[in-house]
Order: C-alpha cells, then sequence, then structure tokens
C-alpha cells in the first residue's frame, strides 16, 4: 500500500515540475518574441490601394525599423517626405542614388542602368498590356536618395508625379521611417518578398527581418503557458475519476 502511495506521489510531483517548467519557459518565449517585435517593429495599416496586390488595402503589416542607409532595391519602405505630405506612406523602392531608371523597353520592362526587371507583382493595365508604366520616363537618381513606385502604377501616385521636382521624383534616405517585413492581417499575407531581379544588380537586396522568428517564439510561448497552467485542472480531475477504482483496490 505505502509502495503505491509513494508512486503516486513521485508522478504528481513530476507532473507539477514539469508544469512550472512548461509555464516558465513560456513565459520566457512569450515576453521575448513580444518585447522583441515591439523594439524592433512598427505596425502599420495599409491606407490606399496604391501597393495591390502586395498589400491591399486594409492589410495589416509589421514594418521593421531602419535607417535609410539599410535600403535596398525591391524594398517596400515607409516613409514621410514633406514634398509628398505629411502621412506615412507605402511605397517600392526601385532604384537607389546612381541609378537611372527609366520605363519602359520593347517589353514594357522597367530598366535600371539599362537592365530590364521583371516584376511578377505587376497586374495589366486598361487594355490588358503588361507595363511596368502608362507613361514612359527617365530619371536619374541623386545620390543618397531612392526612386518609388506603387506596385498597382495604374493608380499608384509615387516618384513619377514628381518627376518635375528638382530631385526627378527621388526621396532622401534620410524619409525612410521602417521596412516592410511582414504581413500579418490577412493571415495568409506572410513575408513580403523581395523580387529576384533587383537581387540580380549590384549591392542585392536586403533580407527579412526576424519577425517570423519573433511571432513563432510569442506562439510557443503561449502554447506553453495554456498547457502548463491546464496540468493542475486536469490532473486534478484524472485524480477524482480514478479514486473510487483505487479505494475498491485497497478494500
Amino acid at each position: 500500500m505505502s509502495g503505491t502511495t509513494k508512486k503516486s506521489d513521485g508522478r504528481g510531483q513530476l507532473g507539477s515540475t514539469l508544469s512550472g517548467l512548461a509555464v516558465a519557459v513560456g513565459c520566457l518565449l512569450f515576453l521575448g518574441g513580444f518585447v522583441g517585435g515591439a523594439l524592433l517593429y512598427q505596425p502599420y495599416t495599409v491606407p490606399t490601394g496604391s501597393m495591390t496586390p502586395t498589400l491591399a488595402i486594409g492589410s495589416k503589416v509589421l514594418a521593421q525599423r531602419i535607417d535609410g542607409d539599410e535600403v535596398r532595391r525591391g524594398d517596400v519602405v515607409v516613409f514621410k517626405d514633406p514634398l509628398w505630405g505629411n502621412s506615412p506612406m507605402l511605397k517600392r523602392v526601385v532604384a537607389v542614388g546612381g541609378d537611372t531608371v527609366a520605363c519602359c523597353d520593347d517589353d514594357g520592362h522597367l530598366t535600371v542602368n539599362g537592365t530590364p526587371v521583371e516584376e511578377p507583382y505587376l497586374r495589366p493595365g486598361p487594355g490588358g498590356s503588361l507595363r511596368a508604366s502608362g507613361e514612359d520616363f527617365t530619371a536619374t537618381v541623386p545620390a543618397d536618395s531612392l526612386f518609388l513606385l506603387g506596385d498597382d502604377r495604374t493608380a499608384s501616385l509615387d516618384s513619377r508625379t514628381h518627376l518635375e521636382d528638382a530631385a526627378q521624383g527621388s526621396v532622401p534616405r534620410s524619409t525612410v521611417v521602417a521596412r516592410v517585413d511582414t504581413i500579418v492581417w490577412p493571415l495568409s499575407g506572410g513575408t513580403v518578398e523581395r523580387p529576384a531581379a533587383f537581387a540580380a544588380l549590384p549591392g542585392g537586396t536586403s533580407t527579412p527581418g526576424p519577425a517570423v522568428p519573433l511571432m513563432t517564439a510569442i506562439a510557443a510561448g503561449a502554447a506553453l503557458i495554456l498547457a502548463g497552467a491546464a496540468y493542475g485542472p486536469l490532473s486534478t480531475r484524472l485524480t477524482r475519476r480514478t479514486k473510487p477504482a483505487r479505494e475498491k483496490v485497497k478494500s
């Protein structure tokens, strides 16, 4: 009889220890992921449809806080330039300081320093034609500046609208406050990809930030906390169910 009681107590102690450990680890993961995300990322709601189909209007995104010097071609950035308005805007960087960007070549592609850029996110324009821009243009990007276009070239008000400005539509790198990394809503959004065509240009493309690992840590931490917290009530309920059977064996 005493052997049976000791074994039962040992199992209970082990379960309680594992439960406490799960809650502790879960808290570390949850809080670490949450704090890391709050420090590195800023949430934004996409205000217009200029970045469709990549970012639909109303989508919730996480943008990594970065310095403008870290921006590469292909990045979707959040920036605020007084000449463009007083609100944060989201556009894609297609050219950087020193580049000559033009549209369009014979196949309707945007070119950067004479190299055609394949943009898989573009949609056909009026009449079904697939062109990187409805109007032709050529611009040279000043040093430490960026040339920005929306992915919806038929509706976006972007660098093309400011071609007559002194900077030929470009904005200083210093106006960038964040780089869009992940779409959190809708849930099917995932990471914002950098087109391979930009990766082939000098300087390459940027790499995604730690948004996915951080969100995974938060989710895993929450699961561990719930599992650890649920152990006590479940253990008590199971003990109550098996107690009559044990008493019958003792008699």
